[in-house]
């Protein structure tokens, strides 16, 4: 009987952000999946620049990867996705949880945006479903609803590992804060429970790390 294919994890971090960003893929040449992307956003100058996704890129491009989705657990409110970016250079569709219509509608409403701002997902390629499955190559992701920090969270489970988004974070500080607009602290614990379900070998890997100064 043959095993499992295992996934290969390669993690880029951006230092501004305390952002990780995640490249899943089975093997060189394979079809992989990018998960919470960071484009670079300077407050003073209001520019962006595209540092942090061309370390990606250029990984993909030395892998000889295909890549087939660009993932996002939620909508970042500490940071911009490059999402888009990727997708021009790279291909692959943008994907989300369904639940980021409901992000939509309350933000649309916090900001005043006009009637052209779409409110039903249409930014993305497709809207994963809690418990819906992808594949890419002979490697397959399974959507894990987690709302609380956001009402669109969305975890991936990959094999052994689940990519959580901000649901988690290190065990020195925490889970996500819910006081954002349509946060929920109960629903928030439900989604850890969710999570702490899984086999104790299961791996979580977190989209920020905030290391306390008490960290060694």
């Amino acid at each position: 009987m043959s095993s499992s294919p295992q996934a290969v994890i390669q993690h880029f971090f951006d230092p501004e952000t305390w952002t990780y960003t995640y490249v899943v893929y089975e093997d060189v040449g394979s079809p992989c999946a990018i998960i919470d992307s960071v484009l670079n956003y300077d407050p003073k100058s209001g520019r962006t620049k595209t540092k942090s996704a061309d370390e990606v890129i250029a990984f993909v491009k030395s892998k000889q990867l295909q890549t087939t989705w660009i993932l996002e657990t939620h909508a970042h409110a500490d940071h911009l996705t490059a999402a888009p970016y990727l997708q021009s250079q790279l291909g692959g569709k943008i994907v989300i949880g369904d639940h980021i219509t409901n992000v939509q509608t309350v933000f649309k409403g916090v900001f005043g945006l006009d009637e052209q701002f779409d409110t039903h997902g249409a930014q993305f390629d497709h809207l994963l479903k809690d418990g819906e499955s992808l594949a890419f190559g002979n490697l397959s992701l399974k959507a894990l609803y987690v709302p609380g920090h956001t009402p669109a969270c969305m975890a991936y489970v990959i094999g052994d590992a689940i990519f959580v988004g901000d649901t988690l974070f290190m065990p020195d500080v925490g889970t996500a804060r819910c006081d954002f607009p349509g946060g929920n602290a109960n629903m928030l614990y439900q989604s850890v429970q969710k999570i702490l379900a899984y086999p104790p070998e299961t791996k979580l890997y977190m989209c920020h790390d905030y290391p306390p100064a008490t960290r060694q």
